[in-house]
C-alpha cells in the first residue's frame, strides 16, 4: 500500500473535490506541538450551534513575541467554496504589533481572501461582516492575554500548525 503526506491546505480542491486519488484514504491526521507563545481560537456562527452548517466558521493562530506578531495563520470555512486561508489576512498581521489597529487592518485584508456568496445561510454581506468580527472577537479575547491561556470558551491545543494529513490507498 502506497503512503504519501498531504498538507491539509492541500486536500481541497473545489467543491466536493479533493486531492485524494480513487482508492486513497485519510489514515493519519498529524498534528505538530504547540510552539512558545500562540494564541489560538475556533469560533461557528450558525442558526443552531449543534447539527447546523455553519454559515462562517473561522480558526486562529496567532505567535506573539513581546506584543508583535510573529506568526499568523488564519482560515475561514463558508467563505468560499472549500475552507481557506486567509493569506492577505495574515500578511497584514505579521510583524505587527497586535493591537486595534493591526485588528483593523488585518480586518480589511480579508476582502481580498475571500468573495463570499449569498445562500440560504446567510448572504455575502453578512459573512464578511462575521469574519471581520470574528477576528475581532479573537483580539479582545487575547490582548493583554499570557500565550497558552485559553480563550473563552476553551480550546484544544491540539488544532495548530500545519497539520498534515497520511494519505493511504
Amino acid at each position: 500500500m502506497a503512503r504519501r503526506e498531504l498538507a491539509l491546505e492541500a486536500l481541497y480542491l473545489g467543491y466536493q473535490e479533493t486531492a485524494l486519488e480513487p482508492g486513497e484514504f485519510i489514515e493519519t491526521v498529524l498534528v505538530p506541538l504547540r510552539p512558545p507563545g500562540l494564541h489560538l481560537a475556533a469560533y461557528k456562527v450558525s442558526k443552531r450551534f449543534d447539527q447546523d452548517i455553519s454559515a462562517v466558521c473561522g480558526a486562529f493562530a496567532l505567535t506573539l513575541a513581546h506584543g508583535v506578531v510573529r506568526a499568523a495563520r488564519i482560515a475561514f470555512g463558508g467563505m468560499a467554496a472549500t475552507p481557506k486561508r486567509a493569506t492577505a489576512c495574515e500578511a497584514a498581521l505579521s510583524g505587527q504589533p497586535w493591537g486595534e489597529a493591526t485588528c483593523v487592518q488585518g480586518a480589511a485584508a480579508l476582502a481580498r481572501d475571500y468573495a463570499p456568496i449569498s445562500d440560504l445561510r446567510a448572504s455575502a454581506g453578512y459573512r464578511a461582516t462575521v469574519a471581520g468580527n470574528l477576528l475581532r472577537r479573537f483580539y479582545l479575547e487575547t490582548a493583554g492575554q499570557e500565550p497558552g491561556r485559553p480563550c473563552r470558551p476553551p480550546v484544544s491545543p491540539l488544532r495548530v500548525g500545519d497539520v498534515q494529513l497520511e494519505v493511504a490507498g
